[in-house]
């Protein structure tokens, strides 16, 4: 059987702000020595992040190209840093599903053991790396984790829940990178925030005219993402319905469906009166929503993100397919979609789109660390079955704690080029070919499809 290549990315040289901090990461670096030992770099005693230690061409750039991370969220702040239980670093699940049985997936062991490497713990367990990151200074912890994950650019969606009170602010993490970052738009978060607006004007008012509320909701609604789609420190937007009503999106407008959205309006209205907390819950609302940003986004040239796929519980799993997508992304040709998180468990429904329309592009991200190794290239495999490579666009889905950032930089360059090194091998595609599709995926696709401008920066 075929030795499975466990090579980490390049370390960059690291910008410090203080002379304490340089003292912290030097002391964290030195501990992280065992990262870069023999048993992980082909046994080489030589500088392992000198281009002559790669065994080829491909493996140098699978592991040393800059990437542009298309869809992540921020990291905690550091008086929050430990809020979340740190076993979602692993899994999606909730609850004990979470703290007792995350620990005991394929995902963790890996994980446990290239963070144990991370922070110079030997033999690990889980709970070792969680007491040792516990321990690390914060600051250092994240300029390790997230300058060995070689990422130039970072699209993050800030409007994942628990990010206004616990996480830092997007353009915070300019400081890991060599290109700043850019905003990714929650337009399910920014519509209810803009309707529960309209509502508590209505209730000062004490009017309940469900005509006035669309037409209020929908032309500030309409304001605001076209006002995002002119901002330049906005990449694109992002839909959950998947999280909300499923992907079986319907094409809902106000002339179509006036009658109807004004009266599930004033049963939103009602249950908002009563219960004091404000959710789109209704489809016809939500597919509203997601019809609206697709004009503009088609005007503005911007792409949107779909959530497709894995994961928490609160998905139906069964409307998370993207094949349910194929009539709204045929009423919207014009618009640019992007089908998150590989679509896991369908993978091949999205390889599918990704061939057919042009206007589709397919995420290949938060597989890691997610999944087994086996099981990330397995993915890998299915993304490029039938989906062309210049439509994969890479992402680790990173959130909450840097080694997020790290794993899922590490073992995706690592699943990369144990795939497309195979078909060399088996003389299914040249090395040059095999470069350029890395290239693709982790920097030029990304940089095309979101119009960035950016040319990679090597550390």
């Amino acid at each position: 059987m075929e030795k499975r290549l466990v090579l980490p990315p390049p370390l960059p040289p690291l910008v410090y702000r203080s002379s304490r901090v340089r003292i912290q990461v030097k002391a964290l670096r030195k501990s992280c020595a065992p990262l870069y030992s023999s048993q992980y770099l082909f046994k080489s005693k030589h500088n392992p992040f000198a281009m002559s230690q790669y065994p080829d061409e491909l493996a140098r750039v699978a592991f040393s190209y800059p990437a542009i991370d298309n869809h992540a969220h921020p990291l905690l702040k550091e008086q929050h840093k430990d809020y979340f239980p740190f076993e979602g670093l692993v899994s999606e699940a909730s609850g004990s599903a979470l703290i007792q049985d995350a620990p005991h997936t394929m995902a963790a062991f890996r994980a446990t053991i290239q963070l144990g490497a991370l922070f110079g713990i030997p033999n690990p367990t889980w709970e070792a790396v969680k007491t040792g990151r516990q321990r690390a200074n914060y600051n250092a912890l994240c300029d390790i984790s997230m300058k060995r994950s070689n990422i130039q650019c970072i699209l993050i969606d800030d409007g994942l829940g628990g990010v206004k009170e616990f996480a830092e602010d997007y353009q915070w993490h300019d400081r890991f990178t060599r290109s700043p970052t850019k905003r990714i738009v929650r337009v399910e978060i920014v519509a209810e925030d803009i309707l529960k607006d309209v509502m508590n004007d209505m209730l000062v008012e004490n009017s309940l005219d469900p005509a006035i509320i669309l037409r209020n909701w929908g032309e500030r609604l309409d304001q605001e993402l076209r006002r995002c789609g002119s901002d330049p420190t906005v990449a694109g937007f992002k839909s959950i319905a998947c999280y909300r009503t499923g992907l079986d999106i319907l094409q809902v407008s106000v002339e179509s469906h006036g009658v109807e959205l004004k009266r599930l309006l004033t049963i939103t209205l009602l249950r908002y009166e009563a219960t004091k907390t404000f959710r789109l819950a209704e489809k016809l609302i939500n597919d509203f929503v997601v019809n609206l940003t697709l004009r503009i986004a088609q005007d503005c040239g911007k792409p949107v993100q779909f959530h497709t796929g894995l994961g928490d519980n609160d998905i139906s799993l069964s409307h998370a397919t993207p094949a349910l997508m194929q009539p709204i992304i045929k009423a919207f040709p014009n618009t640019k979609f992007i089908l998150l998180h590989s679509s896991y468990p369908f993978t091949r429904e999205a390889g599918y789109l990704a061939a057919v329309y042009p206007n589709v592009y397919l995420d290949f991200g938060e597989i890691f660390p997610f999944l087994s190794a086996d099981g990330q290239v397995s993915v890998v495999k299915q993304v490029i079955e039938l989906c062309p490579t210049n439509k994969i666009l890479w992402s680790t889905d990173g959130h909450w704690w840097p080694e997020s950032y790290y794993l899922g930089s590490h073992q995706a360059r690592q699943a990369l080029y144990e795939v497309l090194s195979t078909c060399v091998k088996r003389r299914e595609m040249t090395e040059a070919q095999a470069i350029e599709v890395i290239k693709a995926a982790l920097f030029e696709n990304s940089n095309r499809v979101y119009g960035l401008n950016l040319k990679p920066i090597f550390s």
